[in-house]
Formats: C-alpha cells, structure tokens, sequence
C-alpha cells in the first residue's frame, strides 16, 4: 500500500507525506511521554489549580 504512494510523489505530495509522518511520529512520542507518567506527578498536578498553600478555613456567605 505504502509502495503506491511512495512511487508516484509528486511535488506536492512530498509535503503532504512528511506533514504525515510528523504528526504521526509526534502522536507517537505524546503517547509513551503520557503513558510513563507517575500517578503520583498527576495526581499532584491535578491538584495544582485548587490549592494555594493556605489553610481553608470555614466561610459564610451572607445572601
């Protein structure tokens, strides 16, 4: 299949296979980058946004 493509390139078409292959390699990269991630590095950036490093303390809200 691959054989097809790679015979008849065109001008054109050099940039369309290698934009492919790019993305497809880059695709690739995020994929193991993520799937080697600590639960714990996650967990903790996950965390991140909803903490300050203050202690919370009880509030009430008058309406």
């Amino acid at each position: 299949m691959f054989k097809q493509f790679t015979e008849n390139i065109s001008g054109a078409q050099v940039y369309l296979l290698s934009s492919l292959g790019i993305f497809v390699v880059f695709f690739i990269v995020v994929s193991v980058v993520l799937l080697m991630l600590r639960k714990n590095h996650v967990a903790y950036m996950s965390d991140l946004p909803l903490e300050d490093g203050t202690i919370n303390s009880p509030q009430t809200v008058k309406l």
